[in-house]
């Protein structure tokens, strides 16, 4: 619960200069709105990011990320970010500039 709670602290850190941030419990985590948009979720030791279907295809290549799947359902805009993956400070910041470069295009949920 120690790491979810430094991940936790680490994505609010990364996005407190942001005007518009809201925090909401989803999905067994915490979810980051961002302009009323899901932008990044934490739980346990991994981010959900909303990057977008073309960046999230070629984001699971990479070790210790894959596109959401949830219920059986593929969500093609948003991937999982396993621990590997964030570890490193500058990988950390790479998966939230891109999440806060898709959530500026990605159209808000219907409320």
């Amino acid at each position: 619960m120690a790491y979810y709670e430094a991940l936790l602290n680490k994505v609010r850190e990364a996005l407190m200069e942001l005007p518009s941030v809201e925090e909401k419990a989803m999905f067994g985590g915490v979810c980051f709105m961002v302009d009323d948009k899901m932008c990044i979720c934490v739980k346990d030791t991994h981010m959900m990011c909303r990057v977008g279907a073309a960046i999230a295809e070629a984001a699971a290549e990479q070790n210790a990320v894959s596109i959401m799947n949830r219920g059986g359902r593929v969500m093609k805009d948003y991937i999982y970010v396993e621990e590997p993956a964030w570890v490193r400070p500058t990988d950390f910041d790479h998966w939230i500039k891109l999440s806060l470069a898709f959530n500026k295009m990605a159209k808000a949920s219907k409320k």
